[in-house]
């Protein structure tokens, strides 16, 4: 029970912050960043919904949104704000669905079973919410770094050039962490949930025999009661 239980929290801990980081990547500017620091006076961050610029000597932001999502965008930008959206509400249905599944919780007290297919069930949509989430990140950085080496080697300056930001990072680690939790939900809890089940069957099974011995001895006394009314009775009668 104790190693289940800690097994519980650590998965909880995971689910939690990857959860998190995959909401903060999702909703950053800062998917995108330029590369030539000491060129510029200014940071240029890329988000998948706006985009921002940040004076390097006073730190004023300036931020510009995108256009409408029914606008034509590009299509690494569309399918990656796809994914991550995907990735955040499997994660978060996961982890709520993981709360309610631990032990702490008081949550269908008397039926551990249930708790535990409960942890099973958020165990798989933290798997498949990893999916997506460092499809879409790994994606978009590999696009990115393609883009620019393209670029490095024909020579081609644009004045500035790009690479992959802190949010772009955060979206990779949120989604190794859903599967590390979801991981660990989904192996261990199973075989947790064959001990369970074996308990419960060995409690009934042993709640079963003590009913039907109090059953046996209980028909057995009685006709003893009875056959000692019956002789008393008879001498009774004799008297």
């Amino acid at each position: 029970a104790g190693m289940r239980f800690f097994l519980q929290y650590v998965g909880c801990f995971f689910a939690f912050f990857s959860t998190g980081f995959l909401i903060i990547s999702t909703w950053t500017d800062c998917w995108m960043v330029n590369a030539d620091d000491s060129l510029e006076v200014s940071t240029k961050c890329r988000g998948l919904w706006w985009e921002c610029v940040t004076n390097v000597f006073d730190g004023i932001q300036t931020c510009d949104e995108y256009d409408s999502i029914f606008a034509e965008h590009p299509v690494k930008l569309v399918l990656t704000r796809a994914m991550m959206i995907t990735a955040d509400i499997l994660a978060g249905l996961g982890f709520l669905f993981l709360v309610l599944g631990l032990d702490c919780v008081k949550f269908l007290p008397d039926e551990p079973l249930i708790k535990l297919r409960i942890c099973l069930v958020s165990g798989v949509m933290l798997l498949i919410a990893g999916l997506p989430g460092i499809t879409g990140s790994v994606w978009y950085a590999v696009d990115v770094y393609v883009e620019r080496s393209s670029l490095v080697f024909h020579n081609v300056f644009l004045g500035i050039q790009y690479k992959f930001g802190w949010s772009c990072w955060l979206g990779m680690a949120g989604s190794l962490g859903c599967f590390l939790s979801g991981a660990l939900l989904t192996c261990c809890m199973y075989v947790f949930r064959e001990t369970v089940s074996g308990r419960l069957h060995s409690a009934y099974s042993l709640r079963k025999g003590y009913s039907s011995a109090g059953t046996i001895v209980t028909n057995v006394h009685l006709p003893s009661a009875q056959t000692a009314t019956a002789k008393m009775y008879a001498v009774d009668t004799r008297v």
